[in-house]
């Protein structure tokens, strides 16, 4: 069905406002985008940025701030984590689980951390004493649901250096650990496990022409993040030795074969997950497999 004239003329300037999470997630995300497809540019330290595509309004907010701006529709789409959706209890439409953090692959963990010498050893031993952190509600409903009565103060950053010091514990966002080991602290428990959400406005959800382009951005991203723990494999095999190489191959990996001009031979082409291949490339040599080929991926889409 053909659009009218009036139908085209609404569409004309259409935009899609997105917001970005400055700060730690900010170089992650960018390159995210970049590797779906959607270069963006900007001068350092910028907070608009510019696309390609010329539908997309993008720019650069604080991620504890992304939540209310998509709930209140000053921007369609959002990337924050899942711990301040729930710090800030608000209602948007949750698009996509984009599973990144700083860096890298895979979630980051809100825990609460004690000095290494601490007696505190578990929750329980937190009554009466004093926790900061950035996530306040989560930390206090979490003790709620614990059974336990302790002061919750906010922490505008640096929390590490407070254990011990300006309070008795922290609940603090970390992925490996490594930050907190580096300023003598223990971990004792795991409060949130939280990932990168693609959040939208319901209204603009609502709406066809941002939803469409909404699902658009979203299939592009997850395409990217799906490519980051693969890797593209070619090779070339005797017929004879097709058997042997396929029993090498992951059971779930179906490779595509073609025949080469070369009679008796094929190729083989197969996406692998890239930690499977340092182990698996000497296997498919010993099977028979000649002229490997190992090539990085930008996007799979399932």
């Amino acid at each position: 069905m053909s659009l009218t004239s009036m139908e085209k003329e609404e569409l004309k300037g259409k935009r899609l406002v997105i917001g970005l999470p400055k700060g730690s997630l900010e170089e992650t995300t960018k390159k995210l985008f970049q590797k779906a497809g959607i270069n963006l540019y900007g001068k350092p330290r910028a907070y608009y940025l510019v696309s390609e595509d010329k539908e997309l309004e993008v720019m650069l907010i604080r991620a504890q701030e992304i939540p209310l701006y998509v709930e209140n529709g000053d921007i369609d789409l959002g990337l924050t984590g899942k711990d301040w959706i729930l710090e800030t209890g608000v209602k948007v439409k949750e698009v996509a689980e984009l599973a990144y953090a700083k860096s890298g692959l895979g979630p980051v963990k809100l825990v609460l951390a004690v000095p290494e010498n601490s007696s505190i050893k578990n929750v329980k031993d937190l009554q009466g004493k004093r926790i900061a952190t950035e996530l306040v509600r989560i930390t206090r409903e979490y003790l709620k649901k614990n059974g336990v009565k302790a002061e919750v103060e906010f922490s505008w950053g640096a929390t590490e250096i407070k254990a011990g010091k300006l309070c008795d514990a922290i609940a603090e966002l970390t992925e490996s650990g490594a930050t907190l080991r580096a300023h003598n602290l223990k971990i004792i428990d795991t409060i949130l496990v939280s990932t990168t959400q693609l959040i939208a406005n319901y209204q603009s959800f609502a709406d066809p022409w941002k939803r469409k382009k909404i699902e658009y951005v979203s299939l592009l991203l997850q395409a990217a993040l799906n490519a980051e723990e693969l890797v593209g494999l070619k090779l070339n095999a005797r017929n004879a030795d097709l058997k042997n190489i396929l029993a090498v191959l992951p059971a779930l990996k179906r490779p595509t074969i073609s025949r080469l001009s070369q009679r008796g031979w094929s190729a083989l082409e197969v996406i692998c997950k890239r930690d499977e291949v340092t182990l698996l490339i000497p296997k498919l040599k010993k099977a028979g497999a000649q002229g490997i080929v190992e090539y990085p991926l930008n996007r799979v889409i399932y």
